[in-house]
């Protein structure tokens, strides 16, 4: 697995075609064109009229209505339809990717390799990413896994593309995807649940909502920055905030003797079966 930093220099992806506008491909878009790929090189098919005049107003693309006339010509096609349109909007693409070989990049959850290659047709050249929704704001996460028919300049061109909302990891074993899902994909998810307990306990102790929300907001973005710019591993900043005897060590014994670290690791694990069972569904 490599996770390039933040500063890495990336190549250009060259042309574009997003088959599906939204929200997560916004971002993508967004970050695209801010990095300086210009906008009369991405072309994006959405169905619904409102997002294609939203997508060509904000961003100055080009929109189509149909996902074959945005994908013609294009070298790199991103898949951003739900799961449950996937086959259909691939099978759609099949002679097309056939006729013109591009590189297939898939960002819908649970949506394997074989799968990819099997609805376009197999020799394509896929990757399957998993992004999540901090990409909105340009600080997501990103795991990808490519087939062999991927090669060097395949991957970078996929890399630059989920590279322009955030971080990247390379995952060789797609078994792992689901983890992944499980982890990252998932687990914006698990901070909003620990921002919701920590509001809570906060008005039960007679803070007013207001400043019980301010405190855990900047607490957890803080403590993010830490985690990411510090250099230091999660324990050694946990060691650093507690002092023996003191008020955190007392709320982090109260947090082993409920078995936390357990509640997650089986958490994650359930997350991670609902990736494969999901798959299977898709199939």
């Amino acid at each position: 697995m490599s996770v390039p930093t933040p500063d890495a220099r990336r190549p250009n992806p060259d042309h574009v075609a997003f088959v599906g506008g939204g929200n997560m491909a916004r971002s993508l878009i967004g970050g695209l064109v801010g990095g300086g790929l210009p906008a009369a090189a991405i072309r994006v098919a959405e169905p619904d009229e409102g997002k294609r005049r939203a997508l060509a107003a904000d961003f100055g693309v080009q929109v189509f209505a149909d996902a074959a006339a945005a994908a013609d010509g294009a070298p790199v096609w991103v898949l951003a339809v739900k799961p449950q349109a996937m086959r259909e909007v691939c099978s759609g693409l099949a002679a097309l990717a056939r006729a013109q070989r591009p590189l297939a990049v898939s960002i819908a959850a649970g949506i394997t390799l074989a799968q990819l290659a099997r609805w376009l047709g197999d020799g394509t050249a896929t990757v399957r990413a998993m992004p999540n929704t901090p990409a909105l704001l340009g600080a997501g996460m990103t795991g990808l896994c490519a087939n062999a028919q991927v090669d060097a300049e395949g991957r970078a061109r996929a890399e630059a593309i989920l590279a322009a909302a955030g971080r990247t990891a390379w995952i060789e074993d797609e078994a792992l995807m689901d983890a992944v899902t499980a982890v990252s994909g998932s687990g914006p998810a698990y901070a909003f649940l620990l921002a919701e307990a920590l509001e809570d306990a906060a008005r039960a102790q007679g803070l007013p909502a207001e400043t019980a929300r301010l405190l855990v907001q900047q607490t957890l973005l803080g403590a993010a920055r830490m985690l990411a710019e510090s250099g230091e591993s999660p324990a050694t900043l946990r060691q650093q905030v507690t002092s023996p005897g003191g008020t955190t060590q007392a709320a982090l014994e109260t947090f082993e003797a409920g078995g936390l670290r357990r509640l997650v690791a089986a958490a994650v694990a359930a997350a991670q079966r609902r990736g494969g069972e999901l798959s299977a569904l898709h199939d």
